[in-house]
């Protein structure tokens, strides 16, 4: 399993533009793949999972994943949170 945490920067949070984007991504992968908060985790293949996390700017959330090609996974998921900047790492706070 691989695992990294990040600090939602985005001001309007994980809205369903960005969560979308997540989804089709995620969906790409045979791996199991979630999106967690706190005490929640939620399957991130699913667009109603993530958005009932309810995610906004400052909240810490994790990408995990386990699976036969979750390197990839894990890889291509941490690049889009990046890129489309509705996150920034924060292995600093694992």
């Amino acid at each position: 399993m691989l695992l990294e945490k990040f600090t939602v920067t985005d001001k309007m949070g994980i809205h369903a533009r960005p969560a979308t984007k997540l989804v089709q991504a995620a969906n790409k992968f045979k791996s199991k793949i979630h999106l967690g908060f706190e005490e929640t985790k939620v399957n991130m293949k699913s667009i109603t999972g993530i958005m009932t996390l309810g995610i906004t700017e400052g909240m810490i959330i994790e990408v995990m994943t386990e699976g036969e090609d979750e390197r990839k996974a894990f890889q291509t998921l941490c690049e889009l949170m990046e890129r489309e900047s509705i996150g920034v790492s924060a292995k600093a706070i694992s």
